[in-house]
């Protein structure tokens, strides 16, 4: 692909994961505008070639990106614009767009819920935005920041309706160490992204009371089946394999690693913190707090039983003790 013909990128978001895109992306000496709304990282990036609060030690070569704090500047003349902002800030990020989006594509790196509204991040963009489903894509998988940044080899799904939207995306991602398949199953893998940092939670509920490995791999098994069976619910598709990357792969790195900010807040809830506590003492957001809610009244709406799920709701919204919860959770796995 030549210069002329290179699509021009937007990124908004300055978090870990929004970093990572960034080296993703110059590490393929794409140009990108990139909305960073802290005045201190901005400066950071502009001098200095890193971001000092998130991924500080990841160098940013400057030749390909331009930080901003205006949206409409930043998403202007892009092609790409790339959502990487937790979830419960997106509203407040695109407050002040005016640029139209709708002949843009669109992708979110979100893996979450919007908060009040109960949208995935593609259907409030559809709904709200008039971005056409053809040109929204998600970026999903199992994809710590912390990895990606440092270029560690990570295997990735762009799904989109349309295919010619998702190479599109995976032609400006792909590199030697981030890895893209494409996949059609939109709102499936949208609805993993976002039950498995419910199902990390639940995990890291158990870790925090001590249970031991044994037991963890059964809870895991029973998240993976409950996970399938609501988005076979859900989302119904013929042929949709949920034991490849985009759906097992993101559950399982989510739930084991100590990386997970999900499994790191439900270890809190089960040495037992507040939920309150647990969430101030968290550095990032863990988006499992809101996708919990969600998937409960999802759930409680077509009557599917999830009570994994269920408990991790109780514990957060239901003032349940999480040592009596997961007892009574352990009663029933099999």
């Amino acid at each position: 692909m030549n210069s002329k013909s290179t699509p021009k990128c937007a990124v908004l978001g300055y978090g870990s994961w929004a970093t990572a895109i960034v080296k993703t992306l110059t590490v393929n000496h794409h140009q990108i505008n990139w909305l960073v709304l802290n005045d201190d990282i901005r400066e950071s990036l502009e001098t200095r070639s890193r971001n000092i609060k998130y991924l500080p030690w990841c160098y940013l070569d400057r030749e390909y990106f331009t930080a901003s704090a205006d949206i409409n500047e930043v998403v202007r003349d892009a092609d790409i614009v790339i959502l990487a902002m937790p979830s419960a800030f997106l509203k407040k990020f695109l407050e002040p767009l005016t640029v139209s989006l709708k002949d843009k594509i669109v992708v979110s790196a979100v893996k979450g819920i919007i908060p009040g509204d109960y949208l995935t991040i593609v259907e409030h963009m559809n709904r709200y935005y008039d971005v056409p489903m053809k040109n929204l894509a998600v970026v999903t998988g199992p994809s710590h920041a912390e990895e990606v940044g440092q270029c560690q080899l990570s295997y990735l799904t762009v799904a989109a309706e349309d295919m010619t939207t998702a190479e599109k995306v995976s032609s400006v991602l792909a590199n030697e160490f981030f890895r893209c398949s494409l996949s059609t199953d939109v709102l499936g893998v949208e609805a993993a992204a976002i039950m498995k940092n419910v199902y990390a939670l639940a995990v890291g509920i158990a870790v925090g009371l001590r249970y031991g490995d044994n037991l963890l791999a059964v809870l895991i098994s029973c998240c993976a089946a409950e996970m399938k069976h609501f988005i076979d619910e859900a989302v119904p598709m013929a042929d949709r394999n949920i034991n490849t990357a985009a759906y097992m792969g993101d559950l399982l790195v989510t739930c084991y690693s100590p990386l997970s900010r999900n499994r790191r807040l439900g270890t809190l809830l089960g040495k037992g913190c507040s939920v309150k506590s647990a969430l101030n003492e968290m550095t990032m957001v863990a988006e499992g707090y809101y996708a919990a809610e969600c998937i409960r009244r999802s759930s409680m709406r077509r009557n599917i039983e999830m009570p994994i799920a269920d408990m991790v709701w109780e514990v957060l919204y239901n003032k349940a003790s999480a040592r009596e919860a997961m007892l009574a959770l352990t009663q029933i796995l099999r």
